[in-house]
Parts: structure tokens; C-alpha cells; sequence
């Protein structure tokens, strides 16, 4: 059963589940051209059954050429009928003739009509479409962020990045499960359901191009798997990605992972650290999301700021600390007294969209 998000109401939850009928299923794999042969099939026989019915009734028509019905005749009189040619050199004169006609080859011919119309827009109309619209997207695609992975963690990131401001379009969000993919559209974000270890799947969302990519699998070998793939095709493209156990967190690194992130370590450490105070848990939790009073901000420091010491942010956030050449310094340290052009520096920030109440 699939961990339900946090947040979210369990009995709401369980309302909306029970009001909506989920049919039993399972995925039927069938070729092209295999589909397109059980359409033509179903249609053929629905074809035979009224050429067998004409041939049955066959006194109820009439002939205007030569007045004699043949088997022949009831083949083209079947298909002109069907189809809606109608010549008239055959027609129905007796009152049951003209009721089957009514009753039963109306509706074989929209039948008919719908299994051959819904062929060409399956495979013709539909996936030209489709193609069109992808390629679309991929032209847009540019500085935008993938997320491979949309269960707990995927949409609780998803629902973040929105909250922070960042346009759904510029989020792509790939997971084999069209169930989860459903929930990720109502955002508006785009949305791919296929395997994120493929290659292809990664360069049909323009890998390279990303501003970062975020890994959420699931399972942790998964999770590597996606990382190895993601860092072959987008060398500098930053990747975080969520692992559960402590022992996979080198793993998840050496695969090409910039951070990684263990929510059963984090989950400890607020465990302990509300040990030492009731708020401190609130606190970090109100510093991971945007809906808190503050948040936490990464950011290049300004040309204005350079030679300014932490303490002295034009921003008016509180700053923790720098990495200066991948070396991180502390706010209490003296390196962080005069900051330099290319340093990192992460602050704390009042939260805009919130009062200061």
C-alpha cells in the first residue's frame, strides 16, 4: 500500500478514494499491428452478421435491375448500405426489411464508423499529435528542472518548487506510474511516463539542458542507477537525490550525486535535536519549507556585497556561511569577514509571503 503524503487529511484521503470507482485492470500488451488486426476483425464480423441477415431476408429487397437477389447482390447491398452509398438499385420493400435496416444496420454502421474512425485517430492522428506536442515542449525546455521520481518525497519536492515560485512549465516529472503522473498534471507541470535509467528517456527531456535534476526513486539501487545515467549524459548538471540507507550515501556520491539526502538520518536528528528544546524541530521544519515565517536561501553573492563582511547582507538575511572553493566557512570564522567575488553564501530569509506576524 503507498505511504500516504504528510499534511493531507487521512479521512478526506479516504472520502475521495472511496467516491471514486477505480476498475480492476491490468496491462495488456499487444503489437501494433496485432490491435489494428482485432479492430478489423471485430469490424469484418460485424459486416458477415448483416450480409448473413440480408441473405436470410433476402425476399424483403428488391432488385430494380434484373428483380434477382443474389448472393452477391446481398454482399453490395450490405456494404453500399452500410457505408451510406445507397445507389438504389437495391432496396428494402417488405416492412421487416426496412426494420432490420432500423434496428440492426444502423447501428453496425456507427459501429463500423467508430472502430474504423478510432483506429486512424489511435494511430495516425493521436500519435502525430502527440509528437507535435512533445517536440513543442522540448523546444521550451531550458534551465528547468526534472524530477525523476514521484512518489512521497517527488511530489512533496514538486509541490515545494511550485510554492517557490518556480513556473510548473519549467518542471518536468518522468515515473513509470500514470496514477502518480495524473496527480503531478493538476500542477501543470510536464509530465513523461517511462523508465528514467534509459538514455533515451533522459535526452527526450533535454538532460543536459536542466537546471538541476532531482532523484527520488524510491529504492536506493534505483535511485544510484538514475544518478549514474543522469551524470553520463549531463556532466555538470547538479543532481540531488534521496537514499535511506547510511551505506549507500558514498555509493549515491561516487555516482555522481552533488547531494544527498537521507530522510531517515534527518528524521534523527530532529528526533534528538527537540531532546534539547520543544521548537527546535519546528524550527528547522519552518526553515525547509517557503510556507514558513523564514526559509533558507543559496545564493552567489552580489558585486555590492563583495569585500562586505556576513554580517552585512543586502538582502537583510542572516548569513550562516560560505563556500569559498568548495570549502565550507562558518559565520564565525575570519574569511567570512570580507566575502569575495564567486562565493556561495548561505543565508536565512524572511519569508515574503508572509507578514511578519
Amino acid at each position: 500500500m503507498a505511504e500516504s503524503k504528510p499534511g493531507r487529511n487521512p479521512f478526506r484521503r479516504k472520502a475521495m478514494l472511496a467516491s471514486q470507482f477505480r476498475p480492476l485492470r491490468r496491462a495488456v500488451k499487444i503489437p501494433v499491428w496485432g490491435d489494428l488486426g482485432l479492430r478489423a476483425g471485430f469490424a469484418f464480423a460485424l459486416l458477415f452478421m448483416v450480409i448473413m441477415i440480408h441473405w436470410y431476408d433476402r425476399a424483403g429487397l428488391i432488385d430494380n435491375v434484373d428483380g434477382h437477389i443474389s448472393f452477391l447482390d446481398v454482399v453490395y447491398f450490405t456494404m453500399i448500405s452500410v457505408t451510406t452509398t445507397g445507389f438504389g438499385d437495391i432496396a428494402p420493400v417488405s416492412d421487416r426489411a426496412r426494420l432490420i435496416e432500423a434496428v440492426i444496420v444502423t447501428p453496425v454502421r456507427i459501429a463500423v464508423l467508430f472502430i474504423f474512425v478510432g483506429a486512424a485517430y489511435d494511430f495516425v492522428i493521436k500519435r502525430s499529435w502527440e509528437k507535435w506536442r512533445m517536440a513543442r515542449i522540448q523546444e521550451q525546455l531550458t534551465d528547468h528542472v526534472v524530477v525523476l521520481g514521484y512518489g512521497v518525497s517527488g511530489s512533496q519536492s514538486v509541490g515545494e518548487l511550485v510554492e517557490r515560485g518556480i513556473d510548473p512549465r519549467r518542471i518536468v516529472v518522468i515515473d513509470p506510474s500514470e496514477e502518480r503522473l495524473a496527480e503531478a498534471e493538476k500542477l501543470g507541470v510536464n509530465v513523461m511516463a517511462a523508465d528514467a535509467t534509459r538514455d533515451e528517456t533522459l535526452k527526450a527531456v533535454r538532460i543536459a539542458q536542466a537546471q538541476s535534476v532531482l532523484v527520488s526513486a524510491g529504492r536506493d539501487d534505483t535511485s544510484i542507477l538514475i544518478v549514474l545515467t543522469v551524470r553520463h549524459l549531463a556532466p555538470d548538471v547538479p543532481i540531488s537525490v534521496v537514499v535511506r540507507a547510511d551505506d549507500n550515501e558514498l555509493l549515491a556520491r561516487q555516482a555522481g550525486a552533488n547531494n544527498v539526502i537521507n530522510p531517515v538520518r534527518f528524521t534523527g536528528l530532529l528526533l534528538a535535536g527537540s531532546v534539547k528544546g520543544e521548537h527546535i524541530a519546528d524550527y528547522l521544519a519552518d526553515l525547509a519549507s517557503v510556507g514558513g515565517r523564514v526559509q533558507l536561501v543559496e545564493r552567489v553573492v552580489s558585486a555590492e556585497e563583495c569585500g562586505c563582511p556576513i554580517t552585512d547582507l543586502k538582502s537583510g538575511g542572516q548569513g550562516l556561511r560560505i563556500y569559498r572553493n568548495g570549502r565550507a566557512i562558518g559565520f564565525w570564522e575570519d574569511e567570512c569577514q570580507n566575502l569575495q567575488q564567486g562565493d556561495v553564501v548561505v543565508e536565512i530569509v524572511p519569508t515574503m509571503a508572509r507578514d511578519n506576524a
